[in-house]
Parts: C-alpha cells; sequence; structure tokens
C-alpha cells in the first residue's frame, strides 16, 4: 500500500518563544525510509522540532524540506506527513472503522477504495476483529493502534511520532514498541520517533538524535552514541545506570590526577572528566582474610578497593552501588551469582579500552590511559 518514502533535512532551523530557544540551529537530514529517533531530557525542544517538521510550529529562521521540496510556506494538511500523538485523541462516538477513515471521509475518499484502504490497514495492525467497536471498549494498546492506523491511511511520505508511547504500562509499551519497529521493516516508510526514553531510543531507532537545551548533541547509530559519545551530556543521559564520572585535575608534573588515579602522559589542560560505565566495572569480594572472590574466570588487576553501599537484584544482573572514588557513588555491574551485599568490601578492576576521556568544554577526547602506563588502543 505504501509508496515511496520522503526524506527529511532540516537546514539551519531555529525557534524561539519569547526569550526561550526552543530550536537552536539544528541541521539534520533523515533518509528516506530511516526510523529516526529524537531524544532528549524534557524540554531540550524534540517536540518542538517534529511540530516544526509537521508545520504545526512556525520556524524563525532556517529551512525544512520534506522529499525534493521546501515545505516551508505549506500548511501543515499539504506537507504529506502523518502525526501520531501521545494522546490518542480518537473520536468516542465513533468506532473503530469510522475513526480509521475519518481522514479519508475528510479529503473526500468514499465507497470501495476508502473501505479497502481501511480494511487493508486494520488487518496490518491486528485491528481487523474490532472495527466494529468504539474506544471506550479498547485497551490502550489497541487504542494506540487505531490512532497509527488512523495515520496509514492517509499513506504519508514521513510519519511522525509525538512520545506515543507515553501513556501505557510497562509492558505495553514495549510490546506497541515492537510492533512499530516490525511495522517500519514491513512498510520501508520515514518514521521520525521523538522519546525521553533512552532505552527507547537505542532499542528502536536506526539513529539516534540527542538533543539538550534546543541543540543537537550527536546523531548516530545506537553503538555510536553509546559507545563513543560525542561529550559528557551524552555520555550522561544514554545509559542505564547512568556513566559513572570522576572529576581529574593536572598535577604539577602535567598528569592528570583524581581519587585513587594518576595518569602519567601530560595533558594539555586543567582538568577533565573520567567517565566509565558500570558494565566496565569488575568486583571481586574481599574476604575477612584479605583474598579475592574470583568466581566468575580471570579478571584483570584490581584499581581500588570499595565499600558496596547497596545492591540491586535484577535477576540477570546485579548493580552494585560503592563508596567512591570522587563525592559521589559508583555503579557496577555484576553476575547475578556473586555473594556481594552492602557493607562487603570489594576490589574494582576497570576495563581502561573502554572508559571515556572528557576534555573541559565536555568533549570527548578518546579512552583514558591506563594509570602509570600507555595509553590504551
Amino acid at each position: 500500500m505504501m509508496r515511496e518514502p520522503r526524506g527529511v533535512v532540516l537546514k539551519g532551523v531555529h525557534k524561539r518563544f519569547g526569550d526561550v530557544t526552543a530550536v537552536a540551529n539544528v541541521d539534520l537530514e533523515i533518509r528516506p525510509g530511516e526510523l529516526m529517533v529524537l531524544v532528549g531530557p524534557s524540554g531540550c525542544g524534540k517536540s518542538t522540532l517534529l511540530r516544526l517538521i509537521a508545520g504545526l510550529e512556525e520556524r524563525d529562521a532556517g529551512e525544512v524540506w520534506i522529499g525534493d521540496r521546501c515545505v516551508d510556506e505549506i500548511a501543515p494538511g499539504g506537507r504529506d506527513v502523518a502525526m501520531v500523538f501521545q494522546s490518542y485523541a480518537l473520536y468516542p462516538h465513533m468506532t473503530v472503522a469510522e475513526n480509521l477513515g475519518f481522514g479519508l471521509r475528510v479529503r473526500g475518499a468514499r465507497g470501495p477504495e476508502a473501505e479497502g484502504r481501511v480494511s487493508e490497514v486494520a488487518g496490518v495492525l491486528g485491528l481487523a476483529g474490532l472495527l466494529s467497536r468504539r474506544p471506550g471498549q479498547l485497551s490502550g494498546g489497541q487504542q494506540q493502534r487505531v490512532a497509527l492506523g488512523r495515520a496509514m491511511v492517509r499513506d504519508p511520505g514521513v510519519f511522525l511520532f509525538d512520545e506515543p508511547l507515553s501513556n501505557l504500562d510497562a509492558a505495553l509499551r514495549l510490546k506497541t514498541r515492537d510492533e512499530i519497529a516490525t511495522l517500519h521493516r514491513r512498510l520501508g516508510t520515514t518514521m521520525i520517533f521523538v522519546t525521553h526514553d533512552q532505552v527507547e531510543a537505542l532499542s528502536l531507532g536506526q539513529r539516534v538524535a540527542v538533543m539538550d537545551r534546543g541543540r543537537l548533541q550527536q546523531v548516530g547509530t545506537p553503538h555510536e552514541v553509546y559507545q563513543k559519545p560525542a561529550n559528557l551530556f551524552v555520555a550522561g543521559f544514554v545509559g542505564s545506570p547512568p556513566i559513572n564520572r570522576l572529576h581529574l585535575v593536572r598535577d604539577r608534573e602535567g598528569r592528570l590526577a583524581g581519587g585513587p588515579f594518576v595518569f602519567p602522559e601530560p595533558f594539555p589542560h586543567r582538568e577533565a572528566t573520567l567517565g566509565v560505565r558500570p558494565e566496565d566495572l569488575s568486583v571481586a569480594v574481599v574476604a575477612p582474610d584479605g583474598s579475592a572472590d574470583r568466581r566468575g574466570g580471570p579478571r584483570p588487576p584490581p584499581e581500588f578497593t570499595a565499600t558496596v553501599l547497596r545492591v540491586e537484584s535484577l535477576g540477570s544482573e546485579q548493580r552494585v552501588h560503592l563508596d567512591g572514588p570522587g563525592d559521589a557513588a559508583w555503579v557496577a555491574r555484576a553476575a547475578p551469582a556473586l555473594p556481594v551485599a552492602a557493607g562487603d568490601r570489594v576490589d574494582v578492576s576497570v576495563a581502561w579500552q573502554r572508559t571515556h576521556l572528557f576534555g573541559p568544554e565536555g568533549g570527548r577526547i578518546g579512552a583514558a590511559p591506563r594509570p602509570g602506563g600507555a595509553t590504551q588502543p
């Protein structure tokens, strides 16, 4: 049913609300047929950017291109996009079939052609047996599928999703997220999906655009954004639990130092931040006699010893909260079988080749050098 997808290109798009800059000179290209996720904290400008693409907000500067045309002077109804909102916005007095076909009727489509489109979309979304029901007789997930289907019947060049899963419970969010990903693979259409949930962004997007305070911080695949964050904001926002941080200061010999670490290589700046993902820390419980429990295989030499503050058991893993280094607690991921509890002393080792070193302005420099040794590849 779907026709050729269209790409979306934003060129220096800027939007202010009074004294507040909501979107700051954004340049972004969404490829035809791509599922792009815009992610960031509340108020970062991601929904405003989506509304600028849809034409629901008027830009202050820049250009919005959909396909091969600039749509800045085109009303929302002529932009060849369909938007799915956080609220389902279904008509309660209409049946599912009537809700699905409403947009077609508004545009003058009647008869067998419109009925065929509704039937086709209902089949794709698993709604064929619900066409005679009203929204009040549907679950939240079914209502969300009706909202999605109402957009699909229009056969748009671009789908826009504004936090469509926020009203669903955790299990239903996961199920509906999988349905959207499956639908995208099946249709191959262009989708732009807005969310504040970084797990949702990484699991759904072919590429992810991370925003903060109206500005794009990084655009890349989920792997790129997680493994090589462009800056300290991206490193801290993307990842659960968040990345561990340690402030480092240059000493008299030009070395970076902080907590138990002294990095031997000269550093041009006065300070930096070390970032270590929880999965890149290994912990071994220290017995009363001073020996360490090495269950789970060989481990690298420990970098420091810490006290366990608390342990979160999540079934497939444990999250071990530690008392340092630095002012904030650190978190390490551990195997579910490791016998560790609050109050234990643990040896902690670091996978230095997977660490992150950020300069004083927050930009990523690369992996941190091993303390007392050469820089890791």
